[in-house]
């Protein structure tokens, strides 16, 4: 018994010790920590995973621009999502941009079917695996996305080497046009002309186009004799050679009708194209021989690769932050007095001071204007009705009646009553390569196709550019650039400074 009490002393002695009392403290402020972390993660787990994802790409796909929220928060109607994937297996990347999206408004619900336990969905929907059914109640409206137009392949080196891998991630842009498309029935049809040399528009400006429910067809305007009464804009891009003259007559009788037009000067001397001149002319704007090299505002000593100056307002100037635009072989344009006191003749992006304007004899120096819009405020009445109004009034008057009199004073009363305002618009920029898919693509942080798309949308009343351009995938690396003294330190300094440090401090406290 007595031994058992010497035993008992002994151990109770070994946990009064400074060793035992710190070893216990360490191992109870382990356990708590534990149980904090536990406590976190399950608290963590509860909550949505569009709050639980950090993006932290280089690019930031998961970053909702201001184009969405403000179309999401304006939603009065639901929005049914169906995605018909296997959740499980589907990309990370498309999971958690569809949760962050449900996230931005009540309006939003997202379903998940799974198609291989209910095949009948395939049908039910009319859609295939792997796609997202977008549809709104109230309009009636809907409309698919592919998670291909999501999560954009790089065919090529799926058909040369046989990987898979992805080149744009477009979750912003695809599924804000498809809630644009069911929510609103706004469409606007443009015709694009043909026939005078111009260039075909690229795959992003189509793109960007259908996602504002923007439908582009061709015409060719000797093969009509008037413009098509659903025309909503006329666009004619970069084109090398001249309109013919009913041609031009077929344009300015359609802007005196109030009609809209967009022109995109082509790689050719304005000085040869003398009939649309004629009508940039009517308008107040003059082209200017040679192309404008701007030493100024260059592309890394390219005196012909040139960043214009912005002077935008209003909708031309929605989602434009850097502004950012690079023209190439761009010719100038000046303003002059239009035709008629009722036009109104604006700049809106024009070179510096410093520009010139280049052509084989001669070079001029100035400012120069490369994009202005036109616009005249027009009114419209009914010619025959005032036709037969002013024959049944002098009837009347040569009667010598005294109703004549009273009558023809009604009658103009009626035909002022049936006027109508409407405002023709004529947008020129002086160069093609606003658009150029060279441009375009391979300067993706340039705001070419915002300006393009911008004038675009400007030449319908309550419409907003909802265009979102795709975010790119590819790997960026990151280079010591100029490596001076400031890098030498970040580098190398303060990483030495602080394993110098620690080890001070580990080897003073190894000591005592």
């Amino acid at each position: 018994m007595e031994k058992v009490k010497k035993m008992t002393g002994k151990i109770g002695n070994m946990f009064r010790t400074s060793g035992t009392r710190n070893g216990s403290y360490s191992v109870g402020l382990t356990v708590i920590v534990i149980a904090i972390v536990i406590v976190l993660n399950l608290v963590a787990g509860q909550l949505p995973e569009s709050a639980r994802n950090i993006d932290v790409s280089s690019t930031k796909i998961y970053e909702i621009s201001d184009t969405t929220t403000e179309l999401l928060d304006g939603l009065e109607d639901d929005i049914e999502m169906t995605v018909l994937a296997v959740q499980d297996e589907t990309d990370d990347r498309i999971t958690t941009f569809l949760s962050r999206y449900e996230a931005l408004s009540d309006h939003i619900n997202i379903e998940w079917v799974d198609p291989v336990l209910h095949p009948s969905a395939l049908t039910e929907y009319d859609a295939s695996e792997n796609t997202i059914v977008i549809s709104c109640e109230a309009t009636g409206k809907s409309t698919t996305v592919s998670f291909d137009d999501i999560l954009v392949p790089d065919m090529y080196s799926y058909y040369y080497y046989g990987s898979t891998s992805y080149t744009e991630f477009n979750g912003e842009g695809s599924l804000t046009s498809a809630v644009n498309y069911v929510t609103s029935d706004v469409q606007k049809m443009i015709y694009q002309t043909t026939g005078h040399g111009e260039g075909t528009p690229s795959t992003t400006v189509t793109d960007l186009m259908n996602q504002n429910n923007y439908s582009l067809s061709e015409l060719n305007l000797l093969m009509t004799t008037s413009i098509p009464e659903d025309c909503d804009l006329l666009l004619m891009y970069a084109p090398t050679t001249d309109l013919s003259d009913s041609e031009t007559e077929m344009l300015k009788n359609y802007l005196a009708d109030g009609g809209k037009v967009m022109i995109l000067l082509g790689d050719t001397n304005a000085t040869e194209l003398p009939n649309l001149e004629s009508i940039l002319e009517e308008y107040g704007i003059q082209a200017a021989d040679g192309y404008i090299a701007d030493p100024q505002r260059c592309y890394q000593g390219n005196y012909y690769y040139i960043f214009p100056e912005l002077s935008l307002s209003g909708d031309m100037a929605d989602g434009i932050s850097s502004e950012m635009v690079l023209l190439t072989n761009s010719h100038g344009m000046t303003l002059t007095d239009p035709a008629r006191d009722t036009i109104t003749t604006t700049g809106f992006m024009n070179s510096s001071d410093s520009a010139y304007a280049v052509s084989e004899t001669d070079q001029e120096q100035g400012s120069f204007t490369l994009g202005a819009v036109a616009e005249e405020t027009i009114s419209t009445d009914s010619g025959e009705e005032s036709a037969d109004s002013s024959e049944d009034s002098s009837e009347d008057t040569a009667d010598g009646s005294e109703d004549g009199s009273e009558d023809t004073a009604d009658t103009s009363e009626d035909t002022s009553s049936d006027d109508e305002e409407v405002t023709s618009r004529l947008t020129v920029i002086s160069a093609g390569s606003l658009i150029d898919s060279q441009i375009t693509d391979s300067f993706t942080q340039l705001e070419n196709t915002t300006v393009f798309m911008n004038a675009v949308t400007a030449n319908f009343d309550g419409v907003q550019n909802i265009s979102i351009e795709p975010k790119s995938l590819q790997i960026e690396y990151n280079t010591v650039q100029y490596a001076g003294l400031l890098s030498l330190l970040v580098v190398f300094g303060i990483p030495a400074v602080v394993l110098i440090g620690g080890f001070v401090i580990w080897f003073r406290r190894r000591k005592a």
